[in-house]
């Protein structure tokens, strides 16, 4: 088992070239079936595990969230980063706290969003949201400096698809200190290559939340350097649950059955 400095470099390694898909689990079990699928990386989903519990994309309240953190990374050896929404404070002294206490969990990178959990205003002011990331950057190097910083800007998936803002946003990020900048909701060849281009030689996550056209290669080729799902796994696991209950609950019928994985086969990919 790899210390957790040891996966804390190796994780800042993954971003310095190349492209790696970082899928999301939600539990113990789903990580290690990740982990001996492969892949080089993992991270935290705050809806998959907020569904878990029967809570919504963010209403999991932050010591939940941290110790859901703390046992993801526990159970991986392999890096894993932490979906930690707002920081679960408003000022940035809050934030830089919470980042404070999400160090401690042992994970290997955290992003920090500028959501500010009011659709109608859903974006803090621009000088907020650098300073709360600022302070992020602050906290992490109080820490040791180790933990990855992801600086997250979500108008596009917040009711506000604006490239310029949301470029301004992560250029902005980037000077406050983030190592990877982040803008969920993006999604056409132009739109990548705009971000990319504009906050390099910084790395750039891309979210593929569902299934379009573009590949890993094509990714690749647009200079992305990691690619997550969010919570489209967890959607996926939740799709087959529900199709099979309705089936169950409309027509008595157990036919849903026939797409499960075989015990032996889970088993298999949970082995250690």
């Amino acid at each position: 088992m790899p210390t957790v400095s040891e996966k804390r470099q190796e994780f800042r390694r993954l971003h310095q070239s190349g492209c790696f898909v970082i899928p999301n689990p939600w539990d113990v079990g789903t990580t290690r079936y990740l982990e001996n699928a492969g892949f080089k990386a993992l991270a935290t989903t705050s809806a998959g595990f907020a569904w878990s519990r029967g809570f919504g994309d963010g209403a999991v309240p932050r010591d939940m969230m941290l110790a859901h953190i703390a046992e993801i990374s526990a159970a991986a050896n392999v890096p894993v980063n932490a979906d930690f929404e707002g920081g679960y404070a408003h000022e940035p002294a809050g934030v830089a706290e919470s980042v404070r206490l999400c160090c401690e969990t042992g994970v290997s990178g955290l992003s920090i969003e500028d959501y500010t959990g009011d659709k109608a205003k859903a974006l803090y002011d621009f000088e907020m949201a650098v300073a709360r990331l600022r302070a992020a950057r602050q906290a992490i190097d109080k820490a040791g400096g180790e933990v990855l910083l992801t600086g997250r800007s979500e108008g596009f998936i917040r009711g506000l698809p604006d490239l310029e803002e949301t470029i301004r946003r992560l250029k902005a990020y980037a000077d406050a200190g983030a190592d990877c900048l982040y803008a969920p909701g993006i999604s056409t060849r132009e739109q990548i290559a705009a971000v990319v281009n504009a906050v390099a030689p910084k790395p750039v996550n891309f979210l593929m939340g569902g299934p379009g056209e573009l590949t890993v290669a094509d990714f690749t080729n647009l200079g992305v350097r990691r690619i997550s799902v969010g919570g489209a796994l967890a959607r996926a696991a939740w799709g087959g649950i529900m199709r099979t209950i309705k089936l169950i609950a409309a027509e008595g019928s157990f036919k849903g059955f026939a797409d499960a994985a075989p015990g032996a086969e889970i088993m298999k990919g949970l082995a250690k």
